[in-house]
């Protein structure tokens, strides 16, 4: 099980400060779409460059053009990138077959996604790396989580891992453990405490227990 840090209300100086705090701790860290709006694909280019031995992905949260946006973030360094699992099927292939001619992978975000397990299953059989559920900041406003989600896309995924995303603190970290997905996605669990070096050692830890 690895740990991603995710980075939405930053600047470029900012995300670096806030990563060279925690790198010890996390596999990777992703600059959230927030930051990529702001910034653009430079955002992923500089931290990679600062911080080459993580993993960066890029929330591009595609949905149209799915091989064009995937070549464009992997020239700027991205590893992984996500794409909406509501996007058509050509758009996640595209995708996937641009990815692996980077040596990148796929992330599907399954945010709005309304038969989680058939749909899970359909974008299982499309080549993808990642297939995470994820309560977006209006879901969480509205006290929703995803711990059922991760539990029926594990019942129906047969080859990509899964991920979760969307409100994880430490309080709560050991209940989203127990679901067992492959890579849990922490960011204002983090990023908002006063002391993010020893928050993100100890998820780590418990991260890597489990």
């Amino acid at each position: 099980m690895e740990l991603q840090l995710a980075l939405d209300l930053v600047d470029i100086p900012e995300a670096k400060r806030v990563v060279a705090e925690v790198a010890d701790y996390i596999d990777i860290v992703e600059i959230g779409t927030p930051v990529v709006i702001n910034e653009g694909l430079k955002a992923v280019k500089e931290i990679k460059a600062a911080f080459p031995n993580l993993r960066v992905l890029a929330d591009l949260k595609i949905m149209d053009a799915g091989g064009y946006e995937v070549m464009k973030a992997s020239e700027s360094g991205a590893d992984i990138i996500t794409v909406l699992g509501v996007s058509d099927d050509s758009t996640i292939k595209g995708a996937v077959d641009e990815a692996k001619k980077h040596n990148k992978k796929i992330m599907v975000d399954m945010i709005n996604v309304k038969d989680i397990e058939g749909r899970a299953k359909e974008i299982d059989a499309l080549g993808v790396d990642y297939i995470c559920v994820h309560s977006g900041y209006d879901h969480q406003a509205a006290g929703k989580n995803s711990f059922e989600e991760l539990l029926a896309i594990k019942r129906v995924v047969k080859h990509a891992k899964t991920a979760i995303a969307g409100g994880i603190k430490l309080s709560t970290l050991p209940e989203v453990i127990k679901a067992e997905p492959d890579l849990v996605i922490v960011g204002g669990g983090i990023t908002s405490q006063e002391d993010k070096k020893a928050t993100a050692a100890e998820m780590k830890k418990l991260v890597s227990q489990a």
